[in-house]
């Protein structure tokens, strides 16, 4: 079926269709489960175990069990993943996933969860999410980019030492069977807070489409007659790659991840208009600006200097067990809750979780 569809469109029109079509299916998913890691931080760190922590750990179970389930079944190997085979940095991992958990407590989302609500008339989503690509293309090559790479060169490991499963002699199977633990868990949750039959769905739909990005751009390595990197969902470097695909002359290269972004932005508004929740919103004040701005600032260097977001780390490279990703999704929980703690604790009460992205 691919191979049919290379002839006929090409290598990189190809990548940037999966890519559409399986972010306008992780949009959709993800606007009608409000999906977002920022939101289950806060309701660990206020003491409650509730219906947004279950969302996330049903995508969270979901992706790592589909993942898994693809290695044993031999649809996807990680021989080419970039987390598994080249050196990574714990140094960037840890300073960089504190700096994104903290923005994204700042700025009230996370990387995806901006993007979704961007598309859905969020304008303080919308001003956070440009300044998060803008940093970010900034921390990628730009004025922060040294800066960026003395951190990342503090502490670095081989590629041999960051895959999780190899150092704990778990294997795969035991990399699905800790995943189901984890969907227990979120049933367990998820059932003492009655969610709905669209946030059980939605989670898992979100979930399922990390795993399809990983068997996509895997089977278009193995079939395309380009390089095509074997990765699954980010929404870092994306972002700044598209921000500079749009304000650089027309006929740059398509890719997986320039489908990505518009194919989020497009389920996601039309999961909302379909569901009556598009609603344009803005800012109360300068006050409240300036933290959006700095979350977003945090959350685009943070991401990029830690190798992933919320979901390039936290989901994505937690799926395939690569060490710093599980490193950089334990700092944005830290970083998140600390925040939290440091400057919203006592003026926004627990009820308010969700009302705020």
């Amino acid at each position: 079926m691919l191979d049919r569809l290379i002839e006929l469109l090409g290598d990189r029109w190809t990548l940037a269709i999966g890519g559409a079509v399986i972010g306008l299916l992780f949009g959709a998913f993800a606007q009608r489960s409000r999906f977002c890691l920022r939101a289950a931080t806060l309701e660990v760190s206020r003491g409650r175990l509730g219906e947004r922590l279950a969302v996330w750990l049903f995508t969270f179970s979901t992706a790592l069990l589909a993942t898994q389930g693809l290695i044993l079944l031999g649809f996807f190997d990680t021989g080419q993943v970039r987390q598994l085979n080249n050196p990574g940095s714990l140094s960037g991992a840890i300073l960089g996933g504190l700096m994104f958990g903290s923005g994204m407590t700042l700025t009230r989302a996370c990387a995806s969860r901006m993007l979704v609500l961007s598309a859905t008339g969020n304008l303080r989503a919308l001003l956070s999410g440009l300044v998060f690509a803008v940093v970010a293309q900034t921390a990628l090559v730009g004025v922060l980019s040294p800066f960026r790479s003395w951190i990342n060169g503090l502490w670095t490991i081989d590629g041999s030492a960051r895959d999780l499963l190899g150092l704990l002699h778990m294997g795969n199977l035991g990399g699905a069977i800790f995943a189901g633990a984890w969907l227990v868990a979120g049933i367990v949750i998820a059932r003492r807070n009655r969610l709905s039959i669209w946030s059980w769905a939605g989670a898992a739909g979100v979930g399922l489409m990390v795993a399809a990005a990983w068997w996509f751009n895997f089977a278009m390595a193995a079939s395309s007659f380009e390089v095509v990197p074997v990765h699954s969902l980010s929404f870092t470097s994306p972002s700044a790659d598209m921000l500079m695909y749009v304000l650089s002359p027309p006929g740059g290269g398509l890719s997986f991840d320039l489908g990505l972004i518009p194919g989020v932005a497009l389920g996601a508004f039309l999961a909302a208009a379909l569901g009556g929740d598009l609603k344009l919103e803005g800012f109360e004040g300068g006050a409240n600006m300036r933290r959006y701005i700095t979350g977003g600032f945090l959350m685009g260097f943070g991401g990029v200097t830690a190798g992933g977001c919320a979901v390039g780390a936290g989901v994505s490279g937690a799926s395939v067990f690569a060490l710093t990703a599980w490193i950089v999704l334990w700092s944005m929980w830290i970083g998140a809750v600390a925040t939290d703690r440091l400057v919203d604790r006592g003026t926004m009460d627990g009820t308010a979780i969700a009302d705020a992205s």
